[in-house]
C-alpha cells in the first residue's frame, strides 16, 4: 500500500511498464508475440468456420469447442493488441485509463473464468462419451449442452463483479506505474494507497472458489476417463486414448498450475518478470495451445477442414 500525502490527487490513469528488461529486443518480442496472436486467431477461426460449415461436426464436443474458440479469440483480444502497441511505442500505447483498467480487468477475469468452467464441461463431456456411451445420448443431449454453455458464461460473468468493484473503491494517489502488461489485480494492488485487505481475502477466495470447482470436476472425469482407458484390451487404441488424454490434461495442467501461482495467494506479491512470464502462459501461449490439442489433431476435424477446402476449391473453379 502506498502511503498517499494531502497533495496528492486520484490518478485518472495507468502506464503500463510492460517487458521493461528487454531494451533493444523490442522488435523481437513484438514479432514473436505478434506470430502468437495471428496463430491463435487463425486456428480458432478455421474451428468456427470448418464447424460451422460441415453438419458432420454438429455435435456436443463440437459444439463446446466452438465455444471455446471464440472464447479465445476474445480473451486475447483483451490483452495481446494493447501490449502490442507498447512494443512499438504507439501513440498512447503505454497509457491506459482508469476505467480502461479496470474494464479490461473486468473482461480478462470474466473471460478466463469462463474458460474454467468450459474446460470443466468438455472434460465431463469426454467422461459421459468415454466412460458411459451408451447414456451418452441422455446425459449430454443438446439441450444440456445449452444449458451447460450458458451456465459457463453466466458464471463468468458474475465472478468479476465483486472483485472489480472492490478494486474500484480504491484510490489510487501514485505512482501509477503498472509493473504488468496489463491491468491485472496485483500490480495494481501495489499501488493502491487503501486499506486493500478486504480487496486480497476476497480475490483470493473467489478465485480459489472458481479453480477448486472447475479443476476437481476436471480431474474426477479425466480420472475416470483413464481408469476405464487401462480397461481397454487392444493395445493400440489404448495408446492412442492415453496420448489425447495426456495432451488434454499436459494443457490443462499448465493453464490451472500457472493461474494457481498467481491467483490464489492472499498476499500482494511485487510483478516482477518471473510473475509477467507465468502470466504469458496462461494468457498468451495456452490459447494458442487449445486449438492445436483439442481440435486441430483431431481426426475429424481434419476430415472436415479438407473437406472444406475441397468445396470451397470447387467453387472456384
Amino acid at each position: 500500500m502506498q502511503p498517499c500525502s494531502p497533495n496528492k490527487t486520484q490518478v485518472t490513469e495507468f502506464i503500463m511498464l510492460g517487458f521493461a528488461g528487454v531494451q533493444g529486443t523490442y522488435l523481437l518480442f513484438f514479432m514473436l508475440f505478434l506470430t502468437m496472436y495471428l496463430f491463435t486467431l487463425a486456428e480458432n477461426l478455421t474451428i468456427l468456420l470448418v464447424v460451422g460449415l460441415d453438419h458432420r461436426l454438429r455435435r456436443p464436443m463440437y459444439f463446446f469447442l466452438t465455444h471455446l474458440s471464440c472464447l479465445e479469440i476474445w480473451y486475447t483480444s483483451v490483452t495481446v493488441p494493447k501490449m502490442l502497441a507498447g512494443f512499438i511505442g504507439a501513440d498512447g500505447g503505454k497509457s491506459i485509463s482508469y476505467a480502461g483498467c479496470l474494464t479490461q480487468l473486468f473482461l480478462f477475469t470474466f473471460l478466463g473464468a469462463t474458460e474454467c468452467f468450459l474446460l470443466a464441461a468438455m472434460a465431463y463431456d469426454r467422461y459421459v462419451a468415454i466412460c458411459v456411451p451408451l447414456r451418452y445420448g441422455s446425459l449430454v443431449s443438446w439441450g444440456t449442452c445449452f444449458r451447460l454453455a450458458a451456465a459457463c458464461w453466466f458464471l463468468g460473468f458474475l465472478t468479476p463483479i465483486l472483485p472489480v468493484y472492490l478494486m474500484s473503491q480504491l484510490t489510487f494517489c501514485g505512482p501509477n506505474i503498472v509493473d504488468h502488461f496489463f491491468c491485472d489485480a496485483s500490480p495494481l494492488l501495489a499501488l493502491s494507497c487503501s486499506d486493500v485487505t478486504l480487496k486480497e481475502t476476497v480475490d483470493f477466495l473467489v478465485s480459489l472458489a472458481v479453480l477448486l470447482v472447475s479443476s476437481t470436476v476436471i480431474t474426477v472425469s479425466y480420472g475416470n476417463i483413464v481408469w476405464t482407458l487401462l480397461h481397454i484390451r487392444l493395445a493400440a487404441q489404448r495408446w492412442k486414448a492415453f496420448s489425447t488424454c495426456a495432451a488434454h490434461l499436459t494443457v490443462v495442467s499448465l493453464f490451472y498450475g500457472t493461474l494457481f501461482f498467481m491467483y490464489v495467494r492472499t498476499k500482494v506479491a511485487s510483478s516482477i518478470n518471473f510473475n509477467k512470464v507465468v502470466s504469458v502462459f496462461y494468457s498468451v501461449v495456452t490459447p494458442m495451445l487449445n486449438p492445436l490439442i483439442y481440435s486441430l489433431r483431431n481426426k475429424e476435424v481434419k476430415e472436415g477442414l479438407g473437406r472444406a477446402f475441397t468445396l470451397r476449391f470447387w467453387r472456384g473453379q
